[in-house]
């Protein structure tokens, strides 16, 4: 039997493939820059087939070595699942588990959720990391992440998907915007020259553009923002109004603001929150189990946050 690459030497593999930097691959591998270095020649010299080219100033995958990378990906995937089943005759939502979510999400809803989700379950280690939906999908299907915290509408492949509720969009102004006026916003009455969003890759962006109708020819010379905190300054600088997600709302993001939110008439335009796990993995009953424990801090409600705020059923 030929010798085969070791899971270290796909692994470190796959790390540069997504960063194209050994610095930074070796220091997300904490390993030295040389150590991962050495470990990418030693699978090229195993493979007998360059994998990488290198010169000063840029890292580049080869063909051979964007085929040998999304067949590592597979192969850490699967691996990661059986080192999971071996390890997953203990109770349900123990031991460690990786989530991920994305930076819409993560800060208004988990600092809430997360302490009564160790209360409940004290035996979980859960370990978690911030990111854009595409990055942490490609995480999840690489076995470096188990669940994602993420928002529907999204294309999420052959993934297990598992909704929560709905989180609805709210209109956001200065005091003196006419929309500031009204009780309610009629999303087809929206200036879209006026709405700000966020920068590509943050899939609120195309939550907001889609809530706003096929118009889309007035976002392409837009100024956009890299967070929810950087929005909210640019419509309280005047640039603008804004789509934001009620937990954003609901969790103070406009404290501290003159800023004026409006619900829309319905039905309000919305996103769906939701879990999304691999398919194969041991850790989907967790994620199922985890969705329940989300559904039922919603259910129970009370957060405090804009007092104008209108209560609604949560839906699966």
């Amino acid at each position: 039997m030929p010798a085969l690459p070791t899971l270290r030497q796909l692994t470190y593999l796959v790390e540069l493939a997504d960063r194209l930097n050994f610095r930074a691959a070796a220091e997300a591998q904490f390993v030295t820059q040389s150590t991962l270095s050495a470990g990418i020649k030693e699978l090229e010299s195993l493979l007998g087939t360059q994998l990488v080219e290198r010169d000063k100033r840029h890292v580049r995958l080869t063909a051979v070595g964007e085929e040998v990378v999304a067949r590592a990906r597979e192969l850490l995937s699967g691996a990661t699942d059986l080192a999971a089943a071996a390890r997953s005759a203990g109770a349900p939502l123990s031991g460690p588990l990786r989530l991920g979510a994305i930076p819409t999400i993560a800060p208004f809803l988990l600092p809430e959720v997360l302490p009564l989700l160790r209360r409940a379950h004290p035996a979980l280690k859960l370990y978690l990391r911030e990111d854009l939906t595409d990055r942490l999908l490609g995480r999840l299907r690489a076995g470096s992440l188990d669940v994602a915290l993420i928002a529907l509408p999204y294309d999420t492949g052959d993934f297990h998907v598992r909704g929560l509720y709905k989180d609805e969009f709210w209109f956001v102004a200065r005091e003196d915007d006419p929309g500031a006026r009204e009780k309610e916003i009629a999303i087809r009455k929206l200036d879209t020259g006026a709405v700000l969003l966020l920068e590509e890759g943050h899939c609120l962006r195309d939550h907001a553009i889609a809530a706003c109708g096929p118009r889309r020819g007035a976002w392409e010379a837009k100024v956009e923002a890299t967070s929810l905190p950087t929005l909210i300054q640019m419509v309280e600088g005047g640039l603008g109004i804004t789509l934001l997600p009620e937990i954003a709302l609901k969790a103070g993001l406009l404290k501290g603001t003159r800023l004026i939110a409006r619900p829309f008439a319905a039905p309000a335009p919305s996103r769906t929150l939701a879990l999304v796990a691999r398919r194969t993995s041991v850790r989907r009953r967790d994620a199922d189990l985890l969705a329940e424990f989300f559904l039922e801090q919603h259910r129970r409600a009370g957060r405090p946050g804009v007092p104008a705020l209108r209560r609604h059923t949560p839906k699966a």
